[in-house]
C-alpha cells in the first residue's frame, strides 16, 4: 500500500523515485483520474485546496508528459498543439496559430507547425509534447518519466528546458522517475518508494 501525503507549491516539483511495482504509474493514475479496478485510493487530492477526487479526468486540469511523446501522428505540430488548447476559450483561428508560432519560437522550432510531427526528432517530440500540455493551460502537471528515452546529452537538455518551463509558468508538477539524476535536476522534494 502506497502511503503518501505530500503540499506541491506553484513552480515545484515533487519526484517520487523506486523501483518499477512500486505505486508510481498507480500514484499519477489516480491523480489524473484513471485509477481502475482492483485499484482504488483512500484520502484527498487537492488542487488550490479544491478537491478534485469526484471530477472525471477531463475536468481535472491535469497535464500529462509521458515517456513516449504520443502525439496525433495524423496531424501537423501546429494542429497537435491546438488540438489541446481549452475548448471553453473563443481564440480565433488567427490567435490560436499566433500562440502556436510563438511557442515554437521560444524552444527554438520556429517555421514548424505544418511538419508531420513524425518526420521530428526524438528531442522535438518531446518539445512538442510538453507544448501541447502546457497549450491546456494545466492547473498541474504529471511527468510520467518523460526523460528515459532520451539519449544522454539531449536528456539534459530537454529536462532542463521542461523544468524552467513549469517554474516560469507557476505550475506545481510531480515527477516520476528511476533516475536520480532527474529528482536532483528538479530540486524539490523527493519521496523515495519501497518495492511493495
Amino acid at each position: 500500500m502506497l502511503s503518501l501525503d505530500a503540499t506541491v507549491n506553484k513552480g515545484e516539483v515533487l519526484s517520487v523515485m523506486g523501483p518499477s511495482g512500486s505505486g508510481k504509474s498507480t500514484l499519477l493514475q489516480a491523480i489524473a483520474g484513471h485509477l481502475a479496478t482492483p485499484f482504488s485510493m483512500t484520502g484527498k487530492i487537492l488542487i488550490d485546496n479544491q478537491s478534485i477526487d469526484d471530477k472525471p479526468p477531463h475536468l481535472r486540469g491535469i497535464g500529462i508528459m509521458f515517456q513516449d511523446a504520443l502525439l496525433f501522428e495524423h496531424m501537423t505540430v501546429e494542429q497537435n498543439i491546438i488540438f489541446a488548447m481549452p475548448k471553453t476559450k473563443r481564440y480565433s483561428v488567427s490567435k490560436k496559430r499566433e500562440s502556436v508560432s510563438n511557442m515554437l519560437e521560444a524552444v527554438g522550432l520556429e517555421g514548424m507547425q505544418n511538419r508531420a510531427v513524425t518526420t521530428l526528432s526524438g528531442g522535438q517530440q518531446a518539445r512538442i509534447s510538453l507544448l501541447r500540455s502546457l497549450a491546456a493551460e494545466p492547473r498541474a502537471v504529471l511527468l510520467d518519466e518523460p526523460f528515459s528515452k532520451l539519449d544522454t546529452a539531449l536528456r539534459d537538455q530537454i529536462r532542463t528546458w521542461t523544468l524552467e518551463q513549469l517554474r516560469c509558468r507557476g505550475i506545481p508538477a510531480l515527477l516520476v522517475t528511476h533516475d536520480s539524476d532527474d529528482a536532483v535536476a528538479a530540486g524539490g522534494q523527493t519521496f523515495e518508494l519501497l518495492p511493495c
